[in-house]
This record gives structure tokens, C-alpha cells and sequence, in this order.
């Protein structure tokens, strides 16, 4: 799967506030990010905090406003997540594993 299509399947899952579709494009270990309180937590961790984000926040749209790559090789998104009462700004990065990309970090911080 490219990193591209990838991205297009986080972004999907985002918009409907999926934890479980977006679980699948977790690495076993992701760093997760949220109001600037970073944790690192296995995958199944990672979708029961990202399911409880999307239960307080439920989505209105979600789209992405940039993507690219790092020097190093790293693929990157940054994403608006917009809710009934609040705007966060979404950071997702993105490493090739096994001939697959998975997400490694997910930053989610109230704009």
C-alpha cells in the first residue's frame, strides 16, 4: 500500500471518527499525543484513547491541509479535525515498515 493511499485512509477514518479504521494503519507501538501530553501506547491502547477523543469530539470534516516527507525519509500529514465545538490540528507521521506504512506518531492538539 503507498503512503499516499495511506493518507487517504487516515483521513477517512478521521472524518467519521473511526478508532477502529484508523487502528488499522497503527504501528504495535505508536506515540500519541494529545494538548501536548505525549504517551506511548500499543496499538489496542492507541485506539481506546483515540475512540474516547472521537466520542468527546465527534466529527464534522476532516481534511488534510499538508503533506510530505522528511530528509530522513519520513512521511508526514497535517490534518484540521473540526467537531460541534472545537478545531484541533492533526499531526500524523508515517513510517514504512515491512512493505507496508503504518502510523508511528499521531499528534492531536485544540487549535
Amino acid at each position: 500500500m503507498a503512503q499516499s493511499e495511506v493518507i487517504e485512509d487516515i483521513k477517512t477514518a478521521m472524518k467519521t471518527g473511526s478508532s477502529k479504521e484508523l487502528g488499522k494503519f497503527l504501528y504495535q507501538s505508536v506515540d500519541v499525543t494529545m494538548d501536548g501530553n505525549i504517551q506511548t501506547y500499543s496499538k489496542a491502547q492507541a485506539e481506546i484513547v483515540l475512540r474516547d477523543f472521537f466520542k468527546d469530539h465527534v466529527p464534522d470534516s476532516f481534511t488534510i491541509i499538508h503533506q510530505g516527507a522528511s530528509k530522513g525519509g519520513l512521511h508526514f500529514a497535517i490534518g484540521q479535525y473540526i467537531s460541534k465545538s472545537d478545531t484541533f490540528r492533526v499531526f500524523v507521521r508515517i513510517k514504512g515498515s515491512e512493505g507496508r506504512y503504518l502510523v508511528h506518531e499521531i499528534s492531536i492538539d485544540k487549535e
